[in-house]
Formats: C-alpha cells, structure tokens, sequence
C-alpha cells in the first residue's frame, strides 16, 4: 500500500511564457534601436540606463517565474508544502482537525493568495487543492494536479472528513 505523494507544479502555461518573453522583448528591441542603430526608441525615448534597468528587470521576473515551483509530498506524518523560493510549511497530521480536496475555484490569479474562504491557497494552476483546517482555526490550501491521487492518500490514511 503506497501512502507516500510526492507532486512536484511549475508555471508552465504557455501563454504566460509569451507574455513574458514579449515584454522582455520591448527594453531589448529598445536597447537594440538606441545602442547598435543609434537612433532614440519612441517618441519620448527612456535614457539608455533606464532601458537596461527595465530589460534587466524583465528578465528577473522571467527567471524568477522560471524557478518558482510548488512541492507538495505527503506521507503518513504530515505535509511538506514548498513553493520555493517563497514558502515552506511542514504541517503534522495530528495539528489537522480536517483535510479534503476540493474545487476552489478562482481564487484571484495563482501564486499565493491570501485571505480566501479557504484561507492562503497556493497554486499554479487549475482549481482543485488540498483544503487543510488546522486545530487552531487556520486554513490552508495547496493546489493539485493530482487530485484523485491525494483523496486516494488521505483515505488510506484515514484522514478524509473531520479529524478532531
């Protein structure tokens, strides 16, 4: 019987990645037009020290989206939610008066929300998650993919329902 999960998200939606890339595109073009061709970029240029001050932004956020990733592993002690570089949890079992996975809808975008019915949410993408209610009344919420696989696990750990 396997009662260890280990699931591993990272922002791979396409689109994102060709907004991204897009506006990465902009300061470099830019760099491009005023640095090689000499010629200012646009009607009201931006000095060459603030293109490449919002090139390297861009690619900051490019890389930073590139690296962030949510861990979620699972075994018959508790959770390891890591949605590195960000956030680390490790919650023990016996801390949980409950645990179901559920469709939480939209919850504002993906990333770390807070504030939601279900408490802070961390996704990547979709709308099913691990809705965990701890003994001290906080709510956490980590996404899946894997849904089906995580009510399998929690059933096999007995802790589907209330578990106060």
């Amino acid at each position: 019987m396997k009662t260890t999960f280990k699931e591993e998200q990272r922002f791979r939606q396409w689109w994102l990645w060709v907004l991204i890339i897009g506006i990465n595109m902009i300061p470099l073009y830019g760099i491009f037009h005023q640095f090689i061709k000499g010629e200012p970029f646009g009607d009201q240029p931006m000095s060459d020290f603030g293109l490449v001050v919002f090139f390297l932004l861009s690619l900051l956020l490019l890389v930073f989206l590139y690296l962030l990733k949510l861990t979620t592993t699972i075994d018959k002690d508790g959770i390891l939610m890591h949605f590195f570089p960000l956030s680390k949890k490790y919650i023990k079992w016996e801390d949980v008066k409950n645990a179901e996975v559920l469709n939480y809808g939209f919850v504002g975008g993906w990333g770390i929300r807070i504030g939601t019915q279900y408490g802070t949410v961390y996704n990547v993408s979709g709308n099913m998650g691990l809705a965990l209610e701890l003994k001290g009344g906080k709510k956490i919420c980590i996404g899946t993919q894997r849904a089906d696989e995580i009510k399998h696990i929690l059933v096999q750990l007995s802790l589907t329902g209330n578990n106060s």
